[in-house]
């Protein structure tokens, strides 16, 4: 359905896409993943012509869109795009932003668009909010209205741009669950996402983008379990585990255990697991509160999907010794983190005390 031979795309004397070749088949679903500011955007963005590639060949069913003889905007009908902003227009209502461009660009009735937009309406389950305007949504049925006005316009593909990343977290799951069912029903699809359980989940192939390039190509099977490069594995190793520096004992405790919170949620834990790992970090780090003449603590929380496990890292600067020795073994804190802990490791690295604790 789609082939890109050759694409680059330049801003002045930065390079953003270098030498991009890859296809897309009808019926596949493709997601994007990779580092900020890696090119994923402006990829789809050039796929549709709101950014003009500087060089390169873009065909849609064999056609090139980037001829100068190509009916360009016949040829954008063929592709929606879903933005992480929503752009809907919040002086109209919900039905009439379905509406007009069915009517506008499509030469529809207004009966007939109406009638469509409602069945779409129905499909993302907002029907009841037909009449209401769009600065009445939140952020997730906004999205929502974005992918059903989308599809009023009968694209063969659909671009989704991080449509979750503008989203609270209680919001993600229902846009998410729009896209699965797209999916499920063969829609063609490509999504920049940070989502990684969901590409795993819902994709066909996942492309792994680094400094411009498609650096990887594959299956959400090699990519996510077995990735065959070594920035690809990087990234993979880093999106399951949160990462946190704490510099001072007056630190912001809510602050830290509000991203936890995320993480535990993104890896779909149980509210228990989230509970343990939240308890354990705090008395952990309340030991180090009596204890550290210098604190500077690196915490590092670590899923493994290959061993469905979860560890816990402490790293602090100091003298040898391994904190919960040096506590009082009736203390309550150490006999918490000793009960929730299936195994607990001292390292000496360098200067820096390591303790590893993994979770029963």
């Amino acid at each position: 359905m789609i082939r890109v031979e050759h694409l680059e795309k330049k801003f002045g004397s930065l390079t953003v896409l270098k030498d991009i070749n890859i296809e897309i088949k009808k019926g596949e679903v493709i997601s994007i993943i990779g580092p900020s500011g890696t090119g994923k955007s402006t990829f789809l963005r050039c796929l549709n012509l709101l950014e003009h590639p500087t060089s390169g060949k873009i065909f849609i069913d064999e056609v090139d869109i980037l001829d100068k003889n190509t009916d360009v905007p016949k040829m954008r009908q063929k592709m929606g795009m879903v933005f992480q902003s929503f752009n809907l227009f919040n002086h109209l209502s919900v039905i009439d932003n379905l509406t007009i461009g069915p009517i506008k660009l499509l030469g529809k009735s207004k009966g007939e668009a109406e009638k469509r937009a409602m069945e779409l309406l129905k499909v993302v389950g907002l029907a009841e909010k037909a009449n209401s305007h769009a600065d009445e949504l939140s952020g997730g049925q906004k999205q929502r209205v974005a992918i059903a006005r989308c599809l009023s316009m009968d694209p063969e593909i659909i671009l989704f741009d991080e449509p979750t990343s503008a989203l609270d977290p209680t919001m993600v799951s229902e846009v998410l669950a729009v896209i699965r069912k797209l999916a499920r029903e063969g829609m063609t699809l490509a999504i920049v996402t940070h989502e990684m359980d969901f590409a795993r989940d819902v994709s066909n192939r996942v492309l792994y983008m680094d400094e411009g390039l498609i650096y990887e190509d594959g299956s959400p099977e090699q990519i996510f379990g077995n990735p065959q490069r070594e920035k690809t594995k990087s990234f993979i190793n880093r999106i399951r585990s949160f990462n946190y520096h704490i510099d001072s004992p007056d630190f912001d405790l809510y602050k830290m255990n509000a991203e936890i919170e995320l993480f535990c949620e993104k890896h779909a834990f149980s509210h228990k697991v989230m509970k343990d790992i939240l308890l354990v970090i705090e008395e952990l780090l309340m030991l180090y509160k009596t204890q550290l003449k210098i604190f500077d603590v690196d915490l590092r929380v670590a899923y493994s999907e290959k061993h469905n496990n979860i560890e816990i890292t402490f790293d602090n600067l100091g003298e040898e010794g391994n904190i919960l020795d040096k506590a009082d073994e009736d203390d309550i804190g150490v006999m918490i983190i000793k009960n929730k802990a299936e195994k607990i490791e001292f390292q000496r690295i360098e200067e820096k005390n390591r303790l590893i604790i993994l979770l029963k």
